[in-house]
């Protein structure tokens, strides 16, 4: 049985000067040539199912045939985690600042060009040890030497940074309002995709928007990019350059089922073994038609009009051109107008999560589908 550490680390202070903290574990492989793996879930307040896939994944591991480090952080966001009002949980954005809890990691593009003249000839695990130097270091000096002070937000998220920077393999577990499950995936690896049971993939641009999974890959792939403008050919996902980050949702916020989880962990295990993580060949991905799409193509359709809304298309199944994805109950036109109004598009798309609430003014984005996809 594999024996896992426990940590507290604080990632910062309250006002009454009570430390916040996350729990991280770990686990330490048997193959220093393995690649190594960061898992956090919870930046998000209100997506709990991660923390769910975390215990699954702790629970199995102890068992695995460990190849590779594995780092697991639960509840990365302790004040999003304990953001309520009322009965939900807030926990999305800053309260202080109405930032993204996940568009506050860093990335600092001008370091590249400097490095790749530095180490042009440089053999591959010495790029791939200095870089991993430079990125660690750049993470330190924004949280210990930054003259202005950081927002709470980029305190916690630095600090998550450091951890994940120290990996080959970054999953960011989330989950959407109400929501089927989803993988947001680099465009360089679209192959690793179907590793996972996960029946829908976003393909994202290798651009750096804030967010930790862009964090993890985008700084790997601009320096390939480098090199290869210079005259060195690496291939992104191979060799020195074998990174990989995800954002993997894990369907609706707000509520956990640990059955469910021990089926999306058994997933991770699969896309782990491909990846030679752990060397278990019992973790194989399942048989399903998996759908793909570019982020482009990815699209919000907004309520035409306020109401109560009862949607209406099914998460996961292409929807025909003209079919309704909602109807909008209008109360206030009953007697002398239309008190029902459906709402359609005239493409096909697939249906991938919907707003949590009926009630929506108008404007309020109603659905996210993806146009234009393909199997993958």
């Amino acid at each position: 049985m594999n024996k896992f550490s426990k940590e507290v680390m604080s990632v910062g202070e309250m006002a009454s000067g009570t430390k916040l903290t996350v729990p991280v574990y770990a686990f330490k492989g048997k193959n220093n040539a393995a690649a190594s793996v960061y898992i956090q879930a919870n930046m998000h307040g209100a997506e709990v199912q991660g923390n769910a896939v975390i215990f699954q994944l702790l629970e199995l591991l102890q068992h695995c045939n460990l190849q590779g480090n594995i780092t697991l952080v639960p509840y990365a966001n302790p004040i999003a985690c304990n953001h309520k009002n009322g009965e939900y949980t807030l926990g999305r954005f800053d309260p202080i600042t109405g930032v993204n809890w996940n568009r506050m990691y860093h990335f600092d593009e001008s370091v590249i060009e400097p490095f790749v003249q530095q180490y042009l000839d440089a053999s591959e695990e010495e790029i791939k040890d200095k870089f991993q130097q430079l990125l660690l270091s750049e993470v330190e000096n924004k949280l210990k030497h930054s003259t202005w002070g950081l927002t709470t937000g980029q305190c916690i998220a630095y600090q998550l940074q450091r951890l994940a920077h120290q990996a080959d393999i970054v999953l960011d577990l989330h989950t959407g309002p109400i929501s089927s499950k989803h993988l947001y995936c680099p465009e360089y690896a679209q192959a690793s995709a179907k590793y996972f049971d996960i029946e829908h993939t976003i393909l994202i641009p290798n651009d750096f928007d804030g967010a930790m999974d862009e964090a993890t890959f985008c700084p790997w792939w601009s320096l390939q990019q480098a090199y290869e403008n210079l005259g060195r050919k690496f291939t992104m996902g191979q060799g020195v350059f074998n990174k990989e980050s995800f954002t993997v949702e894990l369907g609706s916020q707000e509520q956990i089922d640990l059955d469910v989880a021990k089926q999306d962990a058994l997933s991770i295990l699969s896309y782990l073994q491909y990846q030679g993580v752990i060397d278990n060949k019992q973790y194989q991905p399942q048989k399903m038609t998996r759908y793909a799409g570019y982020l482009k193509d990815y699209k919000a359709l907004y309520s035409p009009m306020g109401g109560m809304v009862d949607y209406l298309a099914e998460f996961g199944k292409p929807l025909a051109a003209g079919e309704p994805l909602v109807r909008i109950l209008r109360m206030d036109n009953y007697g002398d107008g239309d008190a029902l109004h459906y709402v359609s598009l005239e493409q096909e798309v697939i249906p991938i999560l919907h707003f949590a609430s009926a009630s929506v003014n108008q404007g309020t984005e109603l659905y996210k589908v993806l146009c234009n996809y393909f199997e993958l």
